[in-house]
């Protein structure tokens, strides 16, 4: 675990908090640790009806917040709302705004997914996919880029996954749009440099955060080299250093963290 980066006073949004153990909460965490003024966004009612995260509760964010902010952490929740919904995305980067002051970065985390064989696809299946993972990060972008001090360095993190490194076949909604977030990451990071803002997108390998178990738990740790899953803290480590001083030479990337994972 890195402590030695230094986000004193940065104002960063985090989507996709709501889970006690996963990515979003652990990026909450470590961001308050290292000095930054958290904002954290979560929709519980989709872990809740997902039926695949075994950790998800009822209100995760606000919950989340609290434990923190009782731990002497900065981070502040705020409303829980669903993505898929237009005008919502803004609303998220507005109230942050109201919140804890004009962000200079912006996490985003959230991700809508669902598993589907190509005879059952329909756009009832499709849509949320493309909505939630894609205009709603357009839109928060937008959101961002709208509000953010020029002067300041920025930064923005989107999130991809392994599609583009080998198939993964009964999540073809899920990866069109993820495929879709590569190529926002790549055009934005051309179109926002001149506002100072670095937008880089990272594929964190399969993160241990509650949704897999038994046997098919053991086979995907002995995929890796170390024989473990990737950690939430993992995926800390790598977006700490993007969104500090050491990573300001560093925009229009596709980071794959994904500790040696090895497919075939």
């Amino acid at each position: 675990m890195n402590n030695s980066i230094n986000l004193d006073g940065k104002k960063i949004l985090i989507t996709g908090a709501s889970r006690p153990i996963g990515i979003g909460a652990t990026l909450a965490k470590r961001f308050a640790e290292a000095g930054a003024i958290v904002a954290v966004h979560g929709f519980s009612d989709y872990d809740m009806t997902n039926g695949v995260h075994k950790s998800a509760i009822p209100n995760g964010t606000e919950v989340l917040a609290k434990q923190l902010s009782d731990s002497g952490l900065n981070v502040t929740a705020l409303t829980s709302s669903d993505l898929e919904i237009p005008g919502n995305a803004e609303k998220v980067v507005e109230e942050a705004d109201e919140k804890i002051g004009v962000l200079d970065g912006l996490v985003l985390n959230h991700a809508y997914s669902t598993y589907r064989e190509i005879a059952d696809w329909t756009p009832e299946h499709i849509d949320p996919h493309l909505l939630v993972n894609v205009r709603a990060s357009m839109m928060m972008i937008k959101t961002f880029a709208s509000q953010t001090d020029i002067t300041k360095d920025n930064a923005i993190t989107l999130f991809t996954s392994g599609q583009y490194l080998a198939p993964m076949l009964n999540e073809i909604a899920y990866c069109v749009s993820k495929e879709a977030t590569i190529c926002l990451c790549k055009q934005t990071a051309h179109l926002l440099a001149n506002q100072n803002i670095r937008v880089n997108c990272i594929n964190p390998g399969p993160v241990d955060t509650g949704y897999c178990f038994g046997e098919t738990h053991q086979a995907v740790a002995k995929m890796f080299p170390s024989g473990r899953w990737g950690t939430p803290d993992d995926t800390a480590d790598l977006l700490l250093f993007l969104h500090s001083d050491y990573a300001k030479w560093i925009t229009g990337q596709v980071i794959a963290s994904e500790g040696g994972f090895n497919r075939f």
